[in-house]
């Protein structure tokens, strides 16, 4: 089923969300345990409540599980690549650190074009063979 395809409606309990993602209510509960991603509101009665973009990502889920025959990991790996899966924490922590040393290592290549612009500049224009 595609996004398109989906009846227009705010929310959505397990048993439609089962029948429109063609899984057994069971494997969308473990799936909410295994992708950050899913995690539908709880009525006052307790019952799961479905949002649209809830639906979406568990469609995505079964064609990468089913069709395309990705395991878990590498399903919640390609939904984290596409931005549907959040990082982890610690994934999140090595993130920005490799993103503070990105950025510190960009600053130290603009200083040393600075400085070669400056030699340029100083041999007379002869550019850089004066080096």
């Amino acid at each position: 089923m595609e996004h398109d395809e989906l009846p227009v409606k705010l929310y959505y309990r397990i048993g439609e969300v089962s029948n429109l993602v063609g899984v057994e209510p069971h494997v969308l509960r473990y799936w909410e345990t295994e992708f950050r991603s899913i995690r539908p509101q709880k009525s006052r009665k307790g019952q799961r409540i479905y949002s649209r973009r809830d639906v979406d990502r568990l469609l995505k889920v079964k064609d990468l599980l089913y069709t395309h025959g990705f395991t878990i990991a590498g399903a919640r790996r390609r939904l984290r690549e596409t931005g549907m899966e959040p990082l982890t924490q610690g994934e999140a922590v090595i993130a920005e650190r490799a993103r503070t040393a990105l950025v510190d290592l960009r600053r130290d290549v603009e200083g040393m074009l600075s400085e070669l612009d400056v030699l340029a500049g100083s041999a007379g224009g002869s550019g850089l063979s004066a080096l």
